[in-house]
């Protein structure tokens, strides 16, 4: 997870990815910053992330979303 918060800082560093679950909720981030982390996750990860996963729910957290890399990993 620690990588995950590295790869979110560097794309949007004004977040408070510890503690916030409303990363798209609230437009904290962009569709084109959602775009930047599945491109990076996808690379970081070596996994698939299909539109499909690309939902609010998936991005709110970063917990949101480490559990979505790690679902992907195992599938």
């Amino acid at each position: 997870m620690e990588k995950l918060i590295e790869i979110l800082e560097e794309i949007q560093p004004d977040a408070d990815y510890e503690n916030c679950t409303t990363l798209i909720d609230d437009e904290i981030l962009s569709s084109m910053d959602v775009m930047s982390i599945v491109a990076e996750l996808e690379d970081e990860y070596d996994i698939r992330i299909l539109p499909v996963e690309i939902v609010p729910a998936n991005f709110n957290s970063a917990e949101a979303i480490w559990k979505m890399v790690q679902r992907l990993q195992n599938a």
